[in-house]
């Protein structure tokens, strides 16, 4: 690991003035530090901002609202997440081993960075991490890359849980910045790879964020996420959905869908979810909505099972939504 500072602040306005200056956020560490050891990232400089008064969570009429600071393993557990939205507590307790869930933040869970290994090896050109340089996946080993929104300069999937299920349930993130504060949804914060897959997300310079909002809606309790991988505990996902559906005269009436492990970021599934408003919540119906998810798909030479997997996948998702309600 190559030497850096490390400064404290206590205030937003502080992180904020620092982040200014070119000094990159630091909380629970989880990714960097792993990647600054590789010395993939090398920061000169970093900013701690645990101090931050930025850990709530709270109920704001039917929204909840998850600071940026509150631990994974605090958010999972708390009462008014597993009762207004389960799905939530369901992804984060699915996306990591208990110590990580105890150090990582929901803010930096959003932020972290891609798994793909030729990301993390000096040796094999990454248009990620050099810019320029080529992807090595895309004629590699890429059993677990994209197959939706990549380019022919990145294949690398995000990696978050979470995230697949904030975008599902159209969640927005408060930021501010040295240009003041702005809301957006969660959605827009992924930048799709094109030809500058370095830049990964839509942050201005200096962005602190502050914290997320998720709506309530009838579709909340009746949600589940299901992750498929290698092995049952601390892997990231082949292919993974969070679905919910609010159902009602024995019809869906609304419908949340967004899938992860095969897109480039968390992939919303807006045209499936269309197709099953008004129809009868059957497995007929869910398979035939969940093969439009293949739409604009593009599997690599070790990929293309999840051309099966991923509307499989969708299809056991909805109906465990039944199991939920």
């Amino acid at each position: 690991m190559l030497p850096f500072t490390l400064e404290k602040v206590t205030s937003v306005q502080a992180a904020i003035a620092a982040a200014s200056s070119g000094r990159r956020f630091i909380a629970g560490g989880t990714t960097l530090i792993d990647l600054m050891r590789e010395e993939v990232e090398q920061p000169a400089h970093l900013v701690d901002i645990n101090m931050l008064p930025l850990s709530e969570i709270r109920i704001e009429g039917s929204d909840l609202v998850i600071g940026a600071l509150a631990r994974m393993a605090d958010v999972a557990a708390h009462p008014d997440v597993q009762r207004l939205h389960p799905l939530i507590a369901e992804s984060l307790i699915e996306g990591a081993s208990p110590q990580l869930r105890n150090m990582a933040s929901i803010g930096g869970n959003l932020l972290q960075r891609v798994r793909c290994p030729y990301f993390r090896m000096h040796d094999a050109p990454c248009n990620k991490r050099t810019p320029n340089s080529g992807c090595a996946a895309i004629d590699g080993l890429n059993a677990g890359h994209a197959i939706l929104g990549t380019s022919n300069h990145c294949v690398a999937t995000h990696p978050s849980d979470v995230a697949v299920v904030l975008v599902a349930l159209d969640a927005t993130m408060q930021v501010r910045g040295p240009r003041g504060e702005r809301s957006f949804p969660v959605e827009e914060l992924f930048r799709l790879p094109g030809d500058t897959p370095h830049l990964e997300h839509t942050l201005l310079p200096g962005e602190l964020i502050l914290a997320v909002r998720v709506p309530g809606g009838p579709y909340s309790r009746r949600a589940r996420y299901l992750k498929v991988r290698d092995r049952a505990s601390y892997e990231f996902a082949l292919v993974s959905a969070a679905a919910a559906l609010d159902v009602g005269d024995g019809v869906i009436r609304q419908a949340r869908l967004a899938v992860g492990g095969v897109g480039t970021r968390p992939w919303r599934l807006r045209t499936v979810e269309k197709a099953m408003i008004g129809r009868a919540p059957d497995r007929k119906i869910f398979e035939t909505a969940a093969r439009l998810a293949l739409e604009g798909a593009r599997p690599l030479s070790d990929n293309h099972y999840k051309l099966e997997l991923l509307p499989r996948t969708i299809v056991r998702a909805l109906e465990m939504t039944g199991e939920a309600a």
